[in-house]
């Protein structure tokens, strides 16, 4: 089971939910994942995620806001 490091970007203001993210990305050590929650989809993430070589799954949540889970590609 992978270790969540989870990564708050509700209601930040642009850029800093994306400069918070790629951060934690850089900082993962094995076993580990970002759990990232925001209350926008952050539709430029997933491109540059997929240049990185990080997978990614995106969920909706009850609240309106999303979960996106990036681990090691």
């Amino acid at each position: 089971m992978k270790r969540d490091v989870v990564v708050d970007g509700r209601w930040l203001e642009p850029p800093e939910p994306m400069e918070r993210v790629l951060l934690a990305l850089d900082c993962l050590r094995a076993g580990e994942r970002v759990r990232f929650l925001i209350h926008r989809e952050p539709l430029p993430l997933y491109p540059i995620l997929e240049r990185m070589g990080w997978r990614y799954e995106v969920r909706l949540l009850e609240d309106g806001c999303f979960e996106i889970l990036i681990q090691a590609g």
